[in-house]
């Protein structure tokens, strides 16, 4: 009986491990897709990137979250863009802080 307890608390420990490395690694994905609409802010301005699934994310970008000047592009409606940095979601709207732009075409 005493195995069965210690076996069952193994698998549930390495399930809750499991579970958070899936989830830790989605979240560092880059947000890729369409530049809908870009509203201008006190430190940079936010992007609203539609991706290919439909979904919608609102990109934070400024010069400091990204490193620098010489990491800092200004994106236009109409640009295919990639992004990475942090995701959180409210309860309608998907939201990144941009930290790197991957490309812009």
């Amino acid at each position: 009986m005493k195995n069965l307890k210690k076996i069952s608390f193994l698998l549930l420990i390495m399930t809750f491990v499991i579970s958070c490395t899936s989830m830790k690694n989605d979240s560092n994905a880059p947000v890729s897709g369409k530049v809908e609409s870009i509203e201008g802010g006190k430190d940079g301005y936010t992007a609203k990137i539609t991706t290919d699934a439909k979904e919608v994310y609102f990109a934070t970008i400024s010069i400091v979250n990204v490193g620098g000047p010489q990491n800092y592009k200004q994106l236009k409606i109409g640009d295919i863009v990639a992004v990475k940095g942090e995701k959180w979601k409210t309860d309608d709207e998907n939201h990144i802080k941009v930290t790197e732009i991957v490309s812009v075409k």
